[in-house]
């Protein structure tokens, strides 16, 4: 019998969720979350327990039987950084989430409603791959002065989930690959996959690596730092260049490529230019990897929402495949890595991990 288990993916103002059989989804929902719905309540964490009833009532529309479920799976959350897999979650993880210790975050969310229906049930709770995934090499820690330490942060949970389906259509072990995943979506990130670690990956979230629709990637440091003290920007304001209104935002007023490609089409120079500019940078930063691994790469992938649009995929594999092979495959993929990760490691195929203090 195939294990059922249930997917909980919450968003700022919606919360995903799907049941699977196996590898099949039986049925997925999201439910949004008006201004209104969440006001009342002073952090992200503290909604767990609404958000945890939004869903079985959802459940119980459908007429669902939650006893059937065998696990729970949660998106992980800004937890200290930890390897890759599979982790139970505990109270040391819950208490993490609660107090956002390591900052705060609708992903959070995750671990703590996976808790409180498993806990009713009497089944695991899980999650999987977090941002804070962090396997980087000693060499790759380190920036351009002392007091700067690169940091692990990127899409681990698609990253990794798209590198195992290349693994498995290709009948091969991830752990016995060389992978550059590149995921394009609100954020740009580059991996390289090594020996089953992702071993070196720029900052996604916090200014490294390409621009991408709403964040800055890598600027000009030196400039930077002057307009943090020329007076005219409070610290949240140039926080907020670099994630949130920097990249297409910044250039176009749009952080939809769907829309970047529309303007271009229409004969917006601009238009062009960035999104020329985004291939180009994408590219490189392909390359810079592929460096890293000494040119021996056995695929390039290309993933994420902005991997739906053909002429730019082709644009970019027109520039790295002399490197390897290009695999696209489009979307975040959240969701259907989640149900993997709990089936993985229900039927023992993985690893369950230990998350400690």
């Amino acid at each position: 019998m195939p294990f059922i288990v249930l997917v909980i993916n919450p968003g700022s103002t919606s919360t995903k969720f799907a049941v699977f059989s196996g590898d099949t989804c039986i049925f997925d929902q999201s439910l949004s979350h008006s201004v209104a719905d969440l006001a009342g309540f002073p952090t992200v964490a503290s909604q767990y327990e609404f958000r945890e009833r939004a869903i079985r009532h959802a459940l119980e529309e459908r007429h669902f039987d939650l006893k059937t479920l065998n696990a729970v799976v949660g998106r992980g959350g800004l937890l200290h950084p930890i390897p890759g897999g599979v982790y139970r979650v505990t109270e040391a993880m819950k208490s993490d989430l609660l107090s956002a210790q390591y900052g705060e975050h609708a992903s959070n969310l995750g671990g703590l409603i996976a808790d409180a229906f498993a806990r009713q049930l009497g089944v695991p709770a899980f999650i999987a791959d977090p941002v804070v995934v962090d396997e980087l090499e000693d060499v790759a820690r380190v920036s351009g002065h002392r007091l700067f330490k690169r940091i692990s942060i990127f899409h681990a949970l698609n990253q990794k989930a798209v590198a195992r389906r290349y693994a498995k259509e290709h009948k091969c072990r991830y752990e016995d690959l060389n992978l550059v995943v590149a995921h394009m979506g609100g954020g740009v990130s580059i991996g390289l996959h090594r020996g089953g670690r992702v071993v070196d990956v720029n900052q996604a979230l916090s200014g490294e690596g390409p621009f991408s629709p709403e964040r800055s990637g890598t600027l000009p440091a030196s400039d930077l730092a002057k307009l943090c003290f020329s007076g005219q920007y409070s610290l949240q304001e140039v926080l907020k260049m670099i994630a949130g209104k920097g990249g297409m935002v910044s250039f176009l007023g749009t952080n939809d490529m769907r829309e970047v490609s529309r303007m271009r089409e229409e004969g917006n120079r601009e238009a062009d230019l960035y999104y020329r500019a985004f291939v180009y940078q994408v590219g490189k930063s392909i390359g810079g990897a592929a460096a890293a691994a000494h040119g021996v790469v056995d695929a390039i992938i290309l993933t994420g929402g902005i991997a739906f649009s053909k002429d730019l995929t082709d644009r970019i594999t027109e520039m790295v495949s002399f490197i390897a092979p290009v695999t696209v495959y489009p979307g975040e993929g959240e969701i259907e890595a989640l149900a993997l990760a709990g089936r993985m490691a229900l039927s023992g195929e993985t690893e369950i991990k230990e998350y400690l203090p």
